[in-house]
């Protein structure tokens, strides 16, 4: 194992160093950012242009700035960035030359310092669209549209991963503690897929998003394979808490797997197709909506409502229905019950595979031990919604996502995780089978 996995790590590495010659959008609207500061008060600023600048690593936009006299100028200015494409700091801010003259360290270091990084509010773009030219909407309106913008694919992931709870729990009564980490395996995956894309010099943002959820699928699908043949087959019969455990056990084992392909620093993918679209504004207030968001987060409902459709309209879903209701009956009319477990393991976990690539390429990256809080959120949520029904347990991930969006908007979000757990046992009190569920504890045992 360690001779495949050190060649593997290599080629990442290279590959992820590679790509520091790429500008992302972040990188991008950094730099236009520092351009207000280098002009006169007021004055008017349009980019006309972007390009690479003298040195590597270097970003240059030209823009033309109009003064209060109507006169207007071109200027360029060069952004000069650490290009380290593995890590956080990926897109550091180290340098900026203005129209070829390289700005003093001092002055750096102050324009960094206390314009860029420490204000409460990000300083304005030059490239943002002006209020005025928006629809005005009232303020109330367009907050709550930006928190459910911004709240689609958090939607989507827990919907998913709630769904994949549901599929196996609907068999078997027992709950699968490691898809959390099966999520994050697919994070890991969908980096090192883009990767190696990237090594091959074959990479476009589109091929890279296809390929990180190719691998990561693929990925996540054979070792829930694994898990389902040599975990969960051997307990099959077992009576008490033993696939629990065992699932604990696994996901601790997953984690550190992580830890060791990937290492205590995060692998991060850099941002694509993400440049802000204005809708609306309200005053200063601007409503805008991520369109890569958008998308995956269509992609994350759209595979929730698959599943939902594969149990409901499927010969699949048939044979699955029979089993969860009852499993010995189903087997005199020739349904193969382990077969169909074997099947909805790998599905969920092909699906927490998907439910990783939404994490890792609209937030970055997803670290080793981020499973284990998304797994035990997306646990919440198949509990709130009724976790014996995969319909029912999608809608209690979009009913976490929902609550999670209100509280960010109105309460301290640092409490707001406290809170999902405190929702989690009120409903247990009010209604044990969740929103969507039997009404009881727990399935009917047959």
């Amino acid at each position: 194992m360690r001779a495949l996995l050190l060649p593997l790590l290599a080629a990442v590495t290279l590959a992820l160093a590679g790509c520091g010659g790429d500008f992302d959008t972040d990188q991008t609207r950094l730099c236009r950012q520092a351009i207000p500061p280098l002009n006169p008060p007021g004055a008017r600023i349009a980019i006309e242009g972007t390009a690479r600048g003298p040195a590597p690593r270097a970003l240059r936009l030209y823009y033309r700035v109009q003064l209060g006299d109507g006169l207007s100028r071109h200027r360029s200015i060069d952004c000069l960035f650490a290009g380290e494409g593995g890590g956080q700091s990926r897109g550091a801010l180290i340098g900026i030359a203005s129209d070829g003259r390289p700005m003093a360290d001092a002055s750096f270091y102050l324009l960094r310092r206390f314009y860029l990084e420490d204000r409460v509010e990000p300083p304005p773009d030059p490239a943002a669209p002006a209020p005025e030219t928006l629809p005005a909407i009232p303020a109330w309106l367009a907050y709550g549209l930006q928190q459910s913008l911004s709240g689609l694919p958090s939607a989507a992931i827990y919907a998913m991963l709630a769904a994949a709870y549901a599929l196996v729990y609907g068999l078997t009564g027992r709950i699968i503690l490691s898809f959390g980490e099966f999520a994050a395996l697919g994070a890991l995956s969908s980096v090192v897929g883009v990767a190696l894309l990237v090594s091959l010099s074959v990479s476009t943002p589109f091929s890279g998003i296809v390929v990180a959820f190719v691998v990561a699928i693929a990925v996540c699908a054979l070792h829930g394979f694994a898990m389902g043949r040599f975990v969960l087959r051997p307990l099959e019969r077992a009576s008490g808490q033993q696939v629990l455990i065992a699932t604990i056990g696994l996901s601790i084992a997953l984690s550190e797997y992580l830890r060791l392909a990937q290492g205590p620093e995060l692998r991060w993918l850099p941002p694509v197709f993400n440049t802000p679209v204005a809708l609306a504004h309200a005053g200063d207030f601007i409503v805008t909506l991520n369109p890569l968001a958008l998308g995956l987060a269509a992609i994350g409902l759209g595979a929730t409502l698959g599943l939902v459709a594969l149990i409901r309209l499927s010969a699949y879903g048939r044979a699955w229905r029979a089993v969860a209701d009852d499993r010995r009956t189903a087997a005199l009319f020739g349904v193969d019950a382990r077969a169909v477990h074997d099947a909805a393991v790998v599905i969920a976990c092909a699906a927490c595979g998907l439910a990783g690539v939404i994490v890792t390429v609209v937030y970055g990256g997803m670290g080793f031990a981020g499973g284990f809080s998304l797994g035990l959120k997306a646990l919440v949520a198949a509990i709130l919604g009724g976790i014996g029904s995969v319909g029912g347990a999608a809608l209690g991930g979009l009913s976490i996502a929902v609550f999670e969006a209100l509280w960010s908007a109105a309460l301290p979000i640092d409490q707001r995780d406290l809170a999902v757990y405190a929702l989690l046992a009120i409903v247990l009190i009010w209604r044990p089978g969740g929103f969507f569920g039997e009404g009881e504890l727990t399935p009917r045992r047959v």
